[in-house]
């Protein structure tokens, strides 16, 4: 691709075209497999563009990884849970996380990447903690309204409630492989999968009715 057409394409959609491809290559080959040369080709665009746009490969990770953590979070957000009873409303995001997870195996991947690398490349991000912080603001309102209706019980950390929700749904999908040639069944089988997202739903307000006893 020449560069009169990458300027024909414009810079948000050559940017957004970048990130896309990198996404696909970092999630495919990790951050130390991945090669800039890969990502250019996938984006048709040049290497001055990736780097006039993100800096360094570094640069361009962490961004990807930023993106990628904003389409969680705008998932989450979009839920229309303002009239609805606390319960119905925990167990819709709950059913939320867990059908996104399922759905996006790449986030997954590029998580655990992160992971492996400690974070370093979201360390110090102006957006990122702020922006993930709107998922325990809906957690704790939740809470809140179901302390309020007498079906939650006080005390829940809406940190530690995010863990559990998120680390089954994370696990499901980032240890199917392996479960399926230790166990011998598939994590993502339709009907497995059915009865795993009934059984988060449950465990999660199980844990939240008033007559358990209070959180440590």
């Amino acid at each position: 691709m020449d560069g009169s057409q990458v300027r024909h394409n414009g810079p948000g959609r050559t940017r957004a075209s970048i990130l896309g491809a990198a996404r696909t290559v970092f999630a495919e080959k990790g951050y130390s497999g991945a090669n800039v040369n890969e990502i250019v080709t996938l984006a048709r665009t040049t290497k001055p563009m990736i780097y006039y746009h993100f800096g360094s490969k570094e640069l361009l990770f962490a961004a990807v990884l930023e993106d990628v953590y904003a389409g969680m979070r705008e998932y989450e957000q979009s839920l229309e849970v303002a009239g609805t009873p606390a319960a119905d409303a925990m167990r819709r995001l709950v059913e939320v996380t867990f059908d996104y997870h399922a759905a996006h195996p790449d986030w997954i991947r590029l998580i655990s990447i992160a992971n492996i690398h400690r974070a370093k490349h979201i360390d110090g991000s102006p957006t990122l903690a702020s922006r993930n912080a709107a998922v325990l603001e809906i957690v704790q309102r939740l809470l809140l309204r179901g302390a309020a209706e007498g079906v939650f019980r006080d005390g829940i950390d809406p940190l530690h409630l995010h863990l559990l929700i998120a680390s089954f749904c994370f696990y499901r999908v980032s240890n199917r492989h392996t479960w399926k040639i230790i166990f011998k069944r598939d994590l993502a089988d339709a009907a497995d999968a059915i009865r795993q997202r009934d059984m988060a739903v449950d465990a999660v307000l199980r844990y939240l009715r008033p007559d358990n006893p209070p959180a440590n």
